[in-house]
């Protein structure tokens, strides 16, 4: 997955705006290149826990395929642990298994944001690769 570094810069930059809580969002891509970042709000507003409002969701799938664009990716922040889905993560991807990526910035080491990103099918992650561009 091709991300422009200035949508990188969003993900990381709304993970920092929504702390201490965990930031969730959506990534619109054309052709396997993000084209937009949406900024969601964590129905949960918790710092170990999202879900994207469903209000959000709709008004965010409701443009993106108002544009042609597809769903790319779903995002979402760990406050104090790595880049790498939590059984719980694992366990709420099921209703998207194998369809969209699972970004995931870490804010462990709050001045190296770290970016990865997942496909999650039968309860197993795999990591994709991304590129900054």
């Amino acid at each position: 997955m091709v991300i422009p570094k200035e949508l990188y810069d969003e993900i990381v930059d709304h993970a920092r705006d929504d702390l201490p809580n965990e930031c969730c969002g959506i990534v619109a891509a054309e052709d396997g290149v993000a084209v937009k970042v949406f900024r969601a709000t964590n129905a949960f507003a918790r710092p170990e826990r999202y879900k994207i409002d469903p209000r959000d969701q709709i008004k965010i799938q409701n443009e993106i395929d108002d544009q042609g664009w597809t769903l790319e990716a779903i995002y979402h922040s760990h406050t104090r642990t790595p880049a790498k889905p939590s059984q719980t993560d694992i366990n709420e991807a099921e209703i998207w298994s194998g369809t969209v990526v699972f970004l995931i910035v870490s804010l462990e080491k709050p001045d190296e944001p770290d970016l990865r990103g997942f496909r999650i099918i039968d309860g197993k992650d795999t990591e994709v690769e991304l590129s900054i561009k």
